[in-house]
């Protein structure tokens, strides 16, 4: 199954690419690896989730704000590719974590991203990681991810 339709059998739908928010750009191509600037958990320009894990958020609630910040990946990605189809495998997440000061579960909340990742492309999914406890991210996200993708040839 291609993992477009493995989104819409999981009842899941892209979101629209999101827009770059500064002096960047959402995906850069070199040779057959595609780096992904980080997303946070933002659709249609409305936040998803704000604030820390530990005090706004909850460790099931920042999970929903990575599984976020993986759609609007995937959306860059199909917006760069054309299609999630030319996706080879997911190579690498890395994770940040709005959270209050000693919050040692960040690899619990970025499984939110891995998750569905591994669910969506099967084996292809499983990547390296770091998840990592920070103490802002940008408009107060209570996620965000960037990741490598290599794409076929």
């Amino acid at each position: 199954m291609n993992p477009e339709a493995k989104l819409s059998e999981l009842g899941l739908t892209l979101p629209n690419p999101p827009a770059a928010a500064g002096s960047y750009v959402a995906t850069v191509r070199t040779g057959n690896l595609l780096y992904c600037a980080g997303t946070i958990c933002m659709v249609d320009g409305a936040m998803t989730h704000v604030g820390q894990v530990g005090k706004e958020q909850t460790i099931a609630t920042a999970q929903k704000a990575a599984k976020v910040c993986a759609l609007n990946t995937l959306a860059n990605i199909k917006a760069a590719l054309g299609s999630l189809d030319q996706v080879a495998r997911i190579v690498m997440v890395n994770g940040f974590v709005n959270a209050v000061d000693g919050f040692a579960d960040s690899p619990a909340v970025i499984n939110g991203a891995s998750d569905l990742f591994v669910k969506v492309f099967g084996d292809a999914g499983k990547h390296a990681r770091a998840a990592v406890a920070v103490n802002g991210l940008p408009k107060g996200s209570t996620t965000e991810i960037q990741v490598v993708v290599e794409v076929k040839s």
